[in-house]
């Protein structure tokens, strides 16, 4: 008994949960259905594909509800799949020694018998209140007003709608899986995307950056020039000051020397060339003076209010008008090259030197004596 008992459990269909019915199908996989349950599970993972006479006559795919394989069918449907000839003779053979032996006491046993009445057994079903009953509940007992039911025929009812519950919640959970399998596809284009994005903004930065630091090499290098300048003039100014005032304490010298002259005579002779001299080192006249102002650089002086309001301004484009928008204002600074940011910075330059006012020329021409 424990070897058919063993035998009838490999018999069992996981959809129906009852002995294979003839024709028995073998999955890819090599489990096995019965054909209408094979149909059931097909017509709940298929809901939309057409019908005809209540099979379906296109192909389609399910999964296993043993291992959940995807099993794909071509355009014969279910009837598509190959007979399992060998599970069928098995099953006529275990019919068989099954009617010739004798039904074993145990199952006299699991036979449930009525509570109210625990003579009589659960036989009869009643509709009204959904539950099994006896005939004796019926007659005398507390369901003789109630609409009842042979057991048999509620039986297959309730096992078929188990059974198309079963295989419509097998197809609602590969849908689930679907769209899990979707979702964690999305999930990973989007860190994917996520981190192209950041390394185009970064490299678009570095493009900003570069050009600042291009700007600011070439404003430095204005002030500077004009700075040597001014400063070499300055230099060299003072240079012919300086000599002059090394003649000037020559010729002083000179003169007192000559002031100690005793012999009159000589003193005349000496005086005349003394005193041509003393008025040349006392003139100027020759020598460039400074204008005021001339040290002064704040005309190198930049606002950067509007840039700055320009680069807080920065941000990602926001639809297609945008850009024909910016194509329409004209074409982007040549400096920035192909990576220009959608918001700009003006582009800042310092201004001019006022050179008649500055330049070391102006300076000798406005001099005086």
């Amino acid at each position: 008994m424990n070897t058919m008992d063993n035998l009838e459990k490999q018999l069992i269909c996981p959809i129906c949960l009852e002995m294979f019915t003839k024709p028995v199908v073998i999955l890819p996989c090599q489990h096995n259905l019965c054909r209408k349950c094979a149909n059931d599970v097909f017509q709940a993972s298929n809901p939309y594909l057409p019908t005809r006479g209540g099979s379906l006559t296109s192909g389609g795919r399910f999964r296993c509800p043993s291992c959940r394989h995807e099993v794909v069918l071509d355009r014969h449907g279910v009837y598509g799949l190959q007979r399992n000839l060998l599970v069928e003779n098995i099953i006529d053979m275990f019919k068989q020694e099954s009617s010739s032996s004798k039904p074993a006491p145990e199952r006299k046993e699991e036979m449930p018998m009525c509570e109210v009445h625990p003579e009589e057994k659960i036989n009869i079903y009643c509709v009204t209140h959904g539950v099994p009953t006896c005939s004796m509940c019926k007659v005398f007992g507390v369901h003789k007003d109630c609409e009842v039911a042979p057991i048999t025929s509620i039986y297959q009812s309730k096992k078929t709608e188990l059974s198309d519950g079963i295989a419509m919640m097998v197809g609602n959970n590969d849908r689930m899986q679907g769209i899990i399998s979707q979702l964690e596809e999305a999930c990973r284009v989007i860190e994917e995307n996520g981190r192209r994005q950041k390394t185009l903004v970064c490299e678009r930065f570095d493009q900003l950056y570069s050009i600042l630091e291009g700007k600011k090499r070439e404003m430095s290098q204005k002030v500077t020039a004009e700075q040597e300048e001014k400063v070499n003039y300055i230099r060299g100014l003072t240079q012919k000051y300086g000599d002059h005032l090394e003649e000037s304490c020559k010729v002083v010298e000179l003169g007192i020397q000559t002031m100690e002259e005793p012999e009159m005579a000589l003193f005349l002779q000496n005086t005349k060339p003394l005193l041509k001299k003393l008025a040349e080192a006392s003139s100027t006249a020759h020598l460039d003076k400074v204008e005021r102002g001339y040290e002064n650089m704040d005309h190198y002086s930049v606002d950067f209010k509007k840039e700055s309001t320009a680069l807080r301004g920065l941000d990602f484009l926001q639809d297609d008008e945008d850009e024909d928008e910016e194509d329409e204002d004209g074409e982007a600074d040549p400096e920035e090259g192909e990576g220009a940011q959608p918001v700009s910075a003006a582009s800042v330059q310092p201004s001019a030197p006022q050179q008649s006012n500055s330049s070391p020329s102006a300076a000798k021409s406005a001099a005086s004596s």
